[in-house]
């Protein structure tokens, strides 16, 4: 049975390593095969100690333990927070095996043995916390994960009480009852299950991910031409919201006598300006080029006039600094409105579209509202 659990942690150390070398993003992957090669050494030392006792396989196959269940640990916080794996490794494994030496050398190893069941609960009931705590992201996959580690956690528990019940101070030999029958079983379970849920899970982050990728525009962040369409093509727009239309004033020449690398930061500020003064709700996109589109629900003709009143002032008080002196930029505006008939789409920004002509053709640096001027 250990043999076996061996190679299946081998086998699901290779697909970890296997899915991490194709993409090379997702380094929980590398830190949660570590782990469990760590754990598949905890495994043949454990094998290699019931058949042989010594001080020495006993103390390797501890701090085998203590390292893969806090490797394990460490991807934990990798996966749900993004957070760097070494420290909180290093913590957890370093205080389990602090703890043990001292008996071991002074030949209390049941003792030690005991450390190493509760210190192994404590751990995965820490992992198990992790992903619990973060639910929200995906709850039924993370209660399910922080319920297996629990499970396994428990299990080790057992072996503990056991072992303090029985008042096995010193042993010589491993452990053979109940409860030490179980936690290899639970393990088997658990591991199993977890390395299969775990990789679905990163796989759904993945698409996730690809499909968000797909609908942003990547130099701002700011929705796409799909991502646009794709949310309100069928939606009606009543007269009380707004599209409206931004245009760089001149970009064209700001690559050209600065650069591309400073038109994707002009680029890069608008979004941020306009970000800034969205309400909940209101949505921002590129459509293309210098072009940005912003769509404002619930808002009245005057609220919308003020809203990109506001982005324009903020953009044009902004000052660049670039390697041929400091550079400022300004930006025209149309706004368009749905009525009362349910417009689509198409024909509001049609009409933010004719209000931004206009804007651009009466001296650009201004906002129009459909045909007429409304801001100087």
């Amino acid at each position: 049975m250990l043999l076996a659990i061996g190679f299946s942690g081998v086998c699901l150390s290779v697909t970890l390593l296997g899915v991490w070398t194709s993409t090379r993003r997702d380094s929980f992957l590398l830190t949660w095969a570590a782990g469990v090669m760590l754990l598949v050494g905890h495994v043949l030392a454990y094998w290699a100690y019931a058949q042989t006792p010594s001080i020495l396989l006993l103390a390797g196959l501890m701090a085998f333990l203590a390292a893969g269940l806090a490797g394990l640990y460490g991807a934990a916080r990798q996966f749900c927070g993004g957070h760097s794996p070494l420290r909180p490794a290093l913590a957890g494994s370093g205080t389990i095996v602090a703890l043990e030496t001292p008996l071991l050398i002074s030949g209390y190893d049941g003792a030690a043995m005991m450390v190493e069941n509760f210190g192994a609960f404590a751990i995965l009931c820490m992992t198990a916390w992790v992903y619990y705590r973060h639910r929200a992201d995906a709850p039924v996959p993370m209660i399910a994960l922080a319920a297996m580690y629990t499970a396994c956690g428990i299990s080790f528990a057992l072996c503990g009480m056991m072992l303090v019940l029985d008042r096995q101070w010193i042993i010589g030999h491993a452990p053979k009852n109940w409860a030490e029958d179980f936690s290899i079983m639970a393990a088997v379970a658990s591991m199993t299950g977890i390395g299969a849920l775990s990789l679905a899970l990163n796989q759904a982050r993945n698409a996730a991910r690809h499909r968000a990728a797909a609908l942003t525009d990547s130099l701002t962040g700011a929705m796409n031409r799909r991502a646009l369409f794709s949310r309100y093509e069928a939606c009606p727009f009543g007269p009380f919201t707004a599209i409206v239309m931004f245009d760089l004033d001149h970009f064209k020449s700001i690559n050209d006598t600065y650069g591309h690398a400073t038109g994707d930061r002009v680029l890069s500020n608008f979004a941020e300006v306009a970000s800034r003064h969205l309400r909940a709700g209101d949505d921002i996109a590129r459509l293309g080029g210098e072009e940005f589109a912003v769509v404002l629900p619930r808002i009245t003709e005057e609220q919308a006039q003020a809203l990109a009143r506001r982005i324009c002032e903020e953009f044009a008080a902004m000052t660049l600094a670039t390697e041929s002196g400091p550079l400022s930029c300004t930006v025209s505006a149309g706004i368009g409105f749905g009525d009362a008939g349910g417009a689509g789409l198409e024909d509001v920004l049609h009409r933010a579209d004719t209000a931004l002509y206009a804007a651009k053709r009466n001296g650009r640096n201004r906002i129009e509202y459909e045909a007429l001027r409304l801001v100087g």
